[in-house]
């Protein structure tokens, strides 16, 4: 098999692991052990659940990790197409992946808290409890910042998809439609957080499609390459 094409279809499974890895530790972790606006059951519910919840953290490590060579795989297949384009797409999904690194701490804060009793000679432990709860809402403002600045990754590489001839147009479309939900979504948050409320999830149906559909597409299909074993751009 051609390396290109391997090269692809690796990107596939990363990114099947990415968004598997990435649903399970805001949907069923994140948000299935927060109770917004009581400390006390968030708590309880991090403390009873607790090897789900570092489970969690371990799942958006994972994220990080397989986005980075994600990253850097995509920037090889598109480099081709246009070099400082392509570029330009590796430094944004870099920078929101190192802020979303960064961000992890604040995920970690509530087990430190919870679980050093030495914490406890200067606070309550209804004092531990609501910083607890204050660190995840202010993972949660942390996330979207990042994916703020993944909205721009996607546009970029929906570009380079459409103008290229290795992938079907229709992918970059959708590409560029997951960008624009994630664009949404985090101004949405940061601007009208009492309505960001209500869209969310539906606002994110677009990334869901695009990247699901990325990843089933590079694994099953992988790229267009010419009868020399090039990769079959336009421009060629």
């Amino acid at each position: 098999m051609n390396s290109n094409n391997t090269l692809a279809r690796v990107s596939g499974f990363l990114y099947l692991i990415t968004i598997i890895a990435g649903g399970f530790a805001e949907a069923f972790v994140r948000e299935g052990l927060t109770v917004y606006g009581d400390p006390v059951a968030t708590a309880h519910n991090i403390l009873s659940s607790e090897q789900m919840y570092r489970l969690g953290f371990v799942a958006d490590l994972l994220v990080i990790l397989c986005g980075t060579f994600l990253t850097l795989i995509f920037y090889i297949l598109f480099k081709p197409v246009n070099k400082n384009i392509s570029l330009l797409a590796f430094i944004f999904g870099n920078v929101a992946a190192a802020v979303m690194a960064v961000n992890l701490l604040n995920q970690l804060a509530p087990l430190l808290l919870l679980h050093n009793s030495s914490y406890q000679t200067t606070f309550s432990i209804e004092q531990l409890q609501t910083l607890s709860l204050f660190f995840l809402n202010l993972q949660s403002q942390g996330y979207n910042i990042s994916l703020f600045l993944f909205a721009f990754y996607f546009p970029i590489i929906g570009y380079l998809i459409y103008t290229s001839n290795i992938l079907p147009r229709f992918l970059g479309i959708l590409y560029a439609l997951a960008g624009l939900g994630y664009l949404i979504n985090s101004l949405g948050w940061f601007l009208l957080p009492h309505l960001a409320k209500y869209l969310f999830p539906y606002v994110l149906l677009p990334a869901f499609i695009g990247e699901v559909s990325m990843s089933l597409w590079l694994i099953f299909k992988g790229v267009e390459i010419q009868k020399t074993g090039k990769l079959q751009y336009k421009h060629q």
